[in-house]
Parts: structure tokens; C-alpha cells; sequence
């Protein structure tokens, strides 16, 4: 397995590429445009060139890596890749459709994985060429420092995809853990819910923006606060992953903080916005409330 696809060169799918060629791989990488996939490249040079200047790597490995990843205008030119992973925005819909359009390209034997971080992988598959080829590889952000990879095997998924994936996950150094296909896997099953209740807590009054997520901070040994945190995520992922857990178990403990939902009408998404729980347009992050 030589040659990777990435469907998404955005914040995930950006550093899947990144670590991907930095394990040796040849990365194809794509979005919308051309455009956009360049200018996730040129993202990912910033990355390697803060990377050299803090010694973590040096120059020759730098070119190296960005040599072996590859802006094309779109998924057609992903035939011959073994390996393509879906890295678009958390919407159902979208990925279907990449489904969809990779699957008129996609080698006889190539895996087809989705980075959702809670869709059902089961129902994601019904739109993939071939069920037993599709599977759940969930990143973590930032995808160069998160050393975890969540494997999310659907109903069909077979052995072999599953082991195609774990022994890229090892090329790449990262450690797997396997989940069972359920809405949140583990890890946002588990973090999404404290999320939601510090918003929760804040349209409640309980305390301050600051006063939560120091709490947090602290009482928890966490290196940030859960808003900070969610800002860093996105709070319109945030609350699609929210809506996934309420819609897919039923429980009303995972239904959305209104202050979470107010916040998403509003576009302020966190950091990728600009402005989210905290404002970032200054020095210093400044809470919106």
C-alpha cells in the first residue's frame, strides 16, 4: 500500500495527509476544488515549517513530505489508491455523496474508510461500492499530535479491511482501539455529554464561562476547559455529534444545550469562526457572555 486518498483538505483531512506522507505514504489529497487542496498543502507546509524550526524534524524530512502529497482536482484521480479516507464535514448527506462518486473509481480490492466521529458506520456503508471495504477510521484533532485511532467495523466489514487499516494505523504510529458501531463510538460517547453539560451549566447560570472551564481545567487535571475545548473542536460539530447521540440512542441526556444551539444559529463556531464561547480577534480570547 503505497498510494492514500484524502477526500477533505480541511482541518482533519489535512493532517490525516500530513501524517500519512510523513510515514512514507504518497497522498492524494482533495476537496471541492484544486484550489482548496492546494491551499490545504500550503497548510500543511506552515505545520512542517513550525515543525523544522522547533528541531521535531528536520528540513530534508519536510520536503520529503510534502513531495509525496499530491493536490488533485478531484476524487476521479483516486483509482489507484488503496486506501481512501473520507475527511468532510460531519454531515451525512455530504458523505454519501463522496461515497457515491469515489465509488465509480475505487480499485476492486482498495478500502474505503469515513474519519466520521460518530455517524453510524453500518449505515454510512450503505452508500460505499462495497460494505465489506468500508469502515470507520476516526482521527483525532490535531491529527499530528493525537497519537489514537478509533476503528469502527461495520455490520459487514471484513477481516481483511480491518487489518488493511490497522497496519496503516501502525506505519503511522498511532495506537487503535476498536469500537463497536454505536452512536459517539467511545470516546465522544463519553465527551460530548460533558461538553453538552457545561453548556448546560452556562445557560443555567451556575457560573462564568471562565469559572466552568477553570473548574474543569483543574478539579479534572484536563489540559482545557470543555468550552475552550468545544471552541477548538467547532460547536457546529459539537452539536452534530450531540443530535447524532440523541437520534441514535433516544436518551434525552444526550439532547443539546439550547445555549449550544443558540450559538450555532448565530455562525459563531470557535476558533474556526473567529468567535465561539470565546471571542479571537484580539491577543487574548476573550468569553462571548
Amino acid at each position: 500500500m503505497q498510494n492514500i486518498g484524502v477526500i477533505g483538505a480541511g482541518q482533519m483531512g489535512a493532517g490525516i495527509a500530513q501524517v500519512s506522507a510523513q510515514a512514507g505514504y504518497h497522498v492524494l489529497l482533495s476537496d471541492v476544488s484544486l484550489e482548496r487542496a492546494a491551499a490545504g498543502k500550503a497548510g500543511i507546509a506552515k505545520q512542517l515549517d513550525r515543525l523544522v524550526s522547533k528541531e521535531k524534524i528536520t528540513a530534508d524530512a519536510r520536503d520529503a513530505a510534502l513531495a509525496g502529497i499530491e493536490p488533485v482536482e478531484s476524487v476521479a484521480a483516486m483509482g489507484g489508491c488503496a486506501l481512501v479516507i473520507e475527511a468532510a464535514t460531519e454531515r451525512e448527506e455530504i458523505k454519501r455523496k463522496i461515497f457515491a462518486d469515489v465509488g465509480q473509481v475505487l480499485g476492486a480490492d482498495a478500502v474505503l474508510a469515513s474519519n466520521t466521529s460518530s455517524i453510524p458506520i453500518t449505515r454510512l456503508a450503505q452508500a460505499a461500492p462495497d460494505a465489506a471495504r468500508f469502515v470507520g477510521v476516526h482521527f483525532f484533532n490535531p491529527v499530528p499530535v493525537m497519537g489514537l485511532i478509533e476503528l469502527i467495523r461495520g455490520l459487514a466489514t471484513s477481516d481483511a479491511t480491518v487489518a488493511t487499516v490497522e497496519a496503516y494505523a501502525q506505519q503511522l504510529g498511532k495506537k487503535v482501539v476498536r469500537a463497536n458501531d454505536a452512536p459517539g463510538f467511545i470516546v465522544n460517547r463519553v465527551l460530548m455529554p460533558m461538553i453538552n453539560e457545561a453548556c448546560f451549566a452556562l445557560g443555567e447560570g451556575v457560573a462564568t464561562m471562565t469559572d466552568i472551564d477553570l473548574a474543569c481545567q483543574l478539579g479534572l487535571n484536563h489540559p482545557m476547559g470543555p468550552l475552550t475545548l468545544a471552541d477548538f473542536i467547532g460547536l457546529d460539530t459539537c452539536l452534530e455529534i450531540t443530535r447524532v447521540l440523541f437520534e441514535g440512542t433516544g436518551d434525552p441526556k444526550f439532547r443539546p444545550a439550547p445555549v449550544l444551539v443558540k450559538y450555532v444559529e448565530a455562525g459563531w463556531f470557535g476558533r474556526k469562526s473567529g468567535r465561539g464561547f470565546y471571542d479571537y480577534s484580539g491577543a487574548e480570547p476573550v468569553p462571548t457572555r
